[in-house]
């Protein structure tokens, strides 16, 4: 019997083919890359506006709704009510103070500024009328120019409503 004796190998080094393995690592980073998207920092917020409350008085003590001739109901709070209509964009179309037209956010600065400075101004609160597509940094422009007012009696124009405009 002879006996063979098993040659025994010595321990060889296992070798990782280290190119298949950063060919493989640089795909995965290419494909994260390219498919990362983020989100956007600022999104469009769809408003939802609150109803508008009167915040002054009616004159003479009368309370609201107690008259069933005035049919807008606004007018006896002393109320400026300024319309804001959006283009589809969300951007600022037209504006009116009451019914007049307003050309752009200077021009309803300047006819605001001659509006509540007038001593027999009624004025006491404004209430924006806002087109429900209209941006909030678009609105924030109409807001920022209202809050810089002063009344007549000197005293900061701090009396803001707002109420969603129909959709056409």
């Amino acid at each position: 019997m002879s006996h063979r004796k098993k040659k025994k190998k010595g321990s060889e080094n296992v070798e990782l083919n280290l190119a298949a393995m950063l060919d493989m690592a640089f795909q995965l980073l290419a494909f994260f890359i390219l498919t990362f998207k983020p989100s956007p920092i600022e999104g469009q917020i769809n408003l939802k506006l609150p109803p508008p409350l009167p915040v002054a008085g009616a004159p003479g003590g009368q309370k609201a709704g107690d008259n069933d001739n005035n049919k807008n109901a606004v007018q006896s709070f002393e109320s400026l009510v300024i319309s804001v209509f959006s283009t589809p964009g969300g951007k600022i179309s037209t504006m009116a103070i009451g019914e007049a037209n307003v050309a752009g956010v200077s021009a309803l600065e300047g006819r605001l500024k001659a509006v509540l400075s007038d001593a027999n101004s009624p004025f006491k609160q404004v209430i924006i009328q806002v087109a429900s597509r209209l941006k909030y940094a678009e609105l924030m422009r109409v807001v920022d120019v209202c809050t810089r007012q002063t009344l007549p009696t000197g005293e900061k124009l701090t009396k803001l409503s707002f109420v969603e405009l129909p959709t056409e």
